[in-house]
């Protein structure tokens, strides 16, 4: 059949040409496999098909498939990875830039955070997310004024984008421009008076104004509105220490951590509170505890504690 074919077409088929084919055709059947693989949650099976059609042909879409069950996976690095290659082949591509950004966020990656959305930018001067995504690398490395003006343009831009006003009101409050942070923080709750980051960060600011009952019910809103929300939790319970409340913050701090067993900083407060309450072999058990969850966050250890919540005004809403 095949030489009728090539006779009456007047041209035969090379084996290049055949090769080319079968390449394409089992492309397709990866690439397509893998999709259908990713939709039903097998993300194993998903990567292989995927990086079996890139051995065969060096697609974009199949790139950015590949990227997000990487992310999807925690195979950061190998996402990064496979971001920058398809910068290289596509330079002018805004989203690979502003995923690219995202996972290096994820890395605690900030310069390179910053660079990615820059990068967008350059691309998109009016892309909101590329702003939002620069000034919270700038907030990642400890720019305030910057993280700020990078948000502000990102909510000029659209006005509506509720997570750089939570941003850059964290942001002003630590640096302690409570007035303008209430400005974004109301703007938030007008538009969701449910909203509970921005309910919680409001308590922080009425607890850090004076105002105690004020954030205490904040906080006991934010557990009524969900009680699954832990951060509510250690807030109430940081606040109970404040106010000297010991065995009240313990059982709270207990709460937090039955919702989160890997809750560093609730173990960390715990430890805090059982020692201003004489159980020092509680509070040591806890501090290890903490510290074992997350080493970078959990400080105090020695027991020289202030009444401060947290002892930091870091990043108070994990934003």
């Amino acid at each position: 059949m095949g030489f009728f074919k090539s006779f009456f077409s007047g041209k035969s088929e090379t084996p290049a040409d055949e090769k080319q084919k079968n390449d394409q055709k089992n492309f397709e059947i990866f690439k397509y496999d893998g999709m259908r693989a990713q939709r039903m949650g097998r993300a194993d099976y998903a990567i292989k098909c995927f990086t079996e059609a890139l051995a065969i042909q060096e697609d974009f879409e199949t790139m950015s498939y590949l990227s997000q069950v990487y992310i999807q996976t925690g195979e950061l690095d190998d996402a990064r990875k496979l971001l920058e290659r398809m910068t290289r082949i596509d330079s002018e591509h805004t989203a690979t830039y502003l995923t690219l950004a995202n996972v290096c966020y994820m890395q605690e990656g900030y310069p390179a955070m910053a660079e990615a959305a820059k990068k967008a930018i350059e691309i998109e001067e009016g892309n909101a997310m590329a702003h939002y995504l620069l000034g919270k690398a700038d907030n990642g490395q400890g720019d305030g004024i910057m993280c700020i003006a990078h948000l502000t343009k990102a909510i000029v831009l659209d006005d509506d984008f509720t997570e750089a006003r939570l941003l850059r009101a964290e942001a002003l409050t630590k640096m302690q421009q409570y007035p303008e942070a209430m400005e974004d923080i109301d703007a938030i709750l007008a538009h969701d008076p449910e909203d509970e980051s921005a309910i919680l960060l409001r308590g922080k600011i009425k607890e850090a104004t004076g105002a105690q009952e004020e954030a205490e019910a904040d906080y006991r809103n934010v557990t009524e509105l969900n009680p699954f929300n832990e951060q509510a939790f250690l807030y109430l319970g940081q606040l109970y220490i404040v106010q000297k409340k010991l065995t009240e913050a313990i059982a709270l701090f207990d709460e937090a951590i039955e919702l989160n067993p890997n809750f560093a900083e609730a173990y960390h407060e715990r430890g805090r509170a059982k020692l201003l309450n004489g159980d020092k072999e509680g509070s040591v058990e806890d501090m290890k505890k903490g510290l074992e969850l997350n080493p970078k966050e959990v400080q105090g250890i020695d027991g020289q504690y202030g009444n401060q919540p947290g002892g930091s005004t870091g990043n108070i809403l994990g934003l």
